[in-house]
């Protein structure tokens, strides 16, 4: 089985983050196959940068036909539904795949995202997968994605602080983290509040290795309908092979 997981920004360190944890938790058949967007924002917070990552991400999916499912890796799920036209394969955004998750591990979640500009494109995306009423709150760190990749930052401090209060005053039972930069913390954070704080690119790789095993694909009818081929272009992309192991 193979994973392309694609990061919409241009950003190599956080596809590398990305992949290094899609690998942890997939099978020692699944191999990853890490993609960094050609063109586009170094990161994506809010709705303008989305905008312009998904002319890049749409060409890296292109450029990369030999695959089993996708993992979109920006938590805006940013271009989700262009994506699921252009290949019948499963795709899955790691937003989507989080709070999908969260929702069977408690009756009650929230989600700590990085900017507050960011807040309205999540709680919009919530409303639409009809998760609004399991959210209890979307809360904003005021860090900046990038601030996540700086050695010596005080990103994980403050999200912890958040954490902290979203437990406190939201009554949360589970934590999402709200942004793909985020992910090597997922794991450090519910051993300190013995609660389940989840990232979504690992929920989005195990989604994906679900839905190839059951051999089910995205429907071609209707919005998945595929678009005209002439309006179709590709980019060459560098792109980062990793085979999954135990």
């Amino acid at each position: 089985m193979r994973i392309l997981v694609v990061n919409p920004n241009t950003t190599a360190s956080m596809t590398e983050k990305a992949c290094l944890a899609a690998r942890q938790v997939a099978s020692e058949s699944t191999e990853i196959i890490a993609v960094t967007s050609a063109h586009g924002p170094v990161s994506i917070e809010g709705y303008y940068d989305e905008a312009m990552s998904v002319p890049g991400m749409l060409q890296a999916i292109q450029a990369h036909q030999d695959f089993d499912a996708v993992v979109i890796a920006c938590f805006d799920d940013t271009g989700l539904d262009a994506a699921r036209c252009i290949t019948d394969k499963p795709v899955i955004g790691i937003g989507e795949a989080a709070y999908r998750v969260a929702s069977m591990l408690a009756n009650k979640f929230s989600v700590v995202t990085t900017l507050s500009r960011s807040v309205p494109a999540l709680e919009h995306n919530l409303l639409r997968y009809g998760m609004e009423r399991q959210c209890i709150r979307v809360r904003a760190s005021d860090i900046p994605v990038l601030e996540l990749e700086r050695d010596g930052s005080e990103a994980a401090h403050k999200i912890a602080q958040e954490i902290e209060l979203a437990i406190r005053d939201d009554r949360a039972e589970a934590i999402v983290l709200g942004c793909a930069g985020m992910v090597d913390l997922a794991e450090r954070l519910s051993a300190q509040f013995s609660i389940p704080v989840l990232d979504g690119v690992t929920c989005a790789v195990s989604l994906c290795e679900s839905l190839v095993r059951l051999k089910v694909k995205t429907t071609r009818q209707g919005g998945y309908a595929p678009p005209p081929t002439e309006k179709m272009t590709a980019s060459a992309l560098h792109a980062t092979g990793c085979q999954a192991t135990d």
